[in-house]
């Protein structure tokens, strides 16, 4: 049961924007389709609405084929909602005119039902009167959710939902539409391109990259254990410090670190979170210079001189708990925390799985 989508590829002309993707989403589960813009998302979620034909693969829903090539069920018999990016609200009907516009052929009891339900699942039950014009985009965007979950969908589809919001907005609304999304129990498939948002949002990850999934996994792991830079570098700053594996231990400016890879040049690819900060002259840590120091609210974000080992000089950042205080020019020691560093070959941007430090 769920959704399932196999060896999907696919074309516009001569550019290939899919290149054999397979997704399953449980019920009940929420899938995030991260990634670059361009890189096949938007496509994905149009070929599973039925606003494009699959050229290749197959998609099911709940055991029942959606499409695949020559067969591709009509978009209204799919059973599926779709989240719009701009809401594609209609000015001229009312909130509750617009979530029931789906529901014509239910009786008229029925369907306004429906629509009570859908506008007291997303808190606008008093607002079914309004027209679009006097909502907030946040409203807005939630009218569009009870439009799609009125018809009592089997799978819910959202294409960058919250992207036109401004980011206090942003985070009540994804608030919001994940309590809606886990009480409705259906697969949703989400596409962001905010690593933040989808890690907020999502039970499992899709990492897109050119047409194809990166990586898939929960948020911990994309963010804790990346497959590749790429993937490492989507999901968070990092620090990138050149190494060395030798016998399997990678050195670097920042001391030694445990890596899995054939002896050779590397990088070490550092969370300003895994950078700890100790006093001057800490054994088997590296010594460095304060160059900055700013208080971001909830934490401090420092930047940090590191020698090279070279004569050169590397600008790390650290980040802190709130209320650290270093000074311009403060000495101090850094040391690298192996949970939150990753060493891969150097110049491996994608494709093959290299060992975290």
């Amino acid at each position: 049961m769920g959704l399932h989508l196999a060896d999907i590829h696919h074309s516009f002309g001569a550019k290939q924007v899919l290149r054999g993707v397979s997704l399953e989403v449980a019920p009940g589960e929420i899938l995030c389709l991260l990634g670059p813009s361009g890189d096949g998302k938007t496509t994905l979620l149009r070929l599973v609405a039925g606003l494009e034909p699959v050229q290749r693969g197959r998609i099911t829903l709940d055991g029942v084929t959606l499409a695949s090539p020559g067969h591709d069920m009509l978009p209204e018999a799919r059973r599926v909602g779709f989240v719009f990016q701009d809401y594609a609200l209609f000015p001229h009907l009312t909130v509750a005119e617009n979530v029931g516009f789906g529901l014509a052929r239910l009786s008229r009891a029925e369907r306004e039902s429906r629509v009570a339900e859908a506008l007291e699942r997303v808190r606008l039950a008093e607002r079914g009167g309004a027209w679009p014009h006097q909502l907030s985009g946040g409203q807005q965007q939630r009218v569009a959710l009870a439009r799609a979950l009125a018809p009592r969908p089997a799978a819910l589809l959202l294409d960058e939902a919250f992207a036109s919001l401004d980011a206090r907005l942003r985070e009540q609304v994804r608030d919001d539409t994940l309590h809606v999304l886990q009480e409705a129990g259906i697969p949703a498939l989400i596409v962001t391109h905010d690593a933040e948002e989808a890690m907020f949002m999502a039970d499992r990850i899709a990492l897109m990259r050119e047409g194809r999934v990166e990586q898939l996994g929960s948020p911990e792991e994309l963010y804790l254990r990346p497959a590749t830079p790429f993937v490492a570098r989507f999901l968070g700053e990092v620090n990138d410090i050149p190494a060395t594996v030798t016998a399997r231990v990678a050195q670097t400016p920042l001391g030694p670190l445990p890596a899995a890879l054939p002896d050779g040049p590397a990088q070490l690819l550092l969370r300003p979170e895994g950078v700890r900060v100790l006093p001057p002259g800490h054994a088997g840590a590296a010594p460095a210079e304060v160059e900055a120091c700013r208080l971001l609210g909830a934490t401090t974000m420092a930047h940090m001189a590191l020698p090279d080992g070279h004569g050169g000089i590397l600008h790390i950042h650290a980040r802190l708990p709130p209320g650290v205080s270093l000074r311009r020019g403060e000495a101090v020691s850094l040391q690298a925390d192996p949970q939150r560093a990753f060493v891969f070959p150097l110049g491996l941007s994608g494709g093959c799985i290299a060992s975290r430090g």
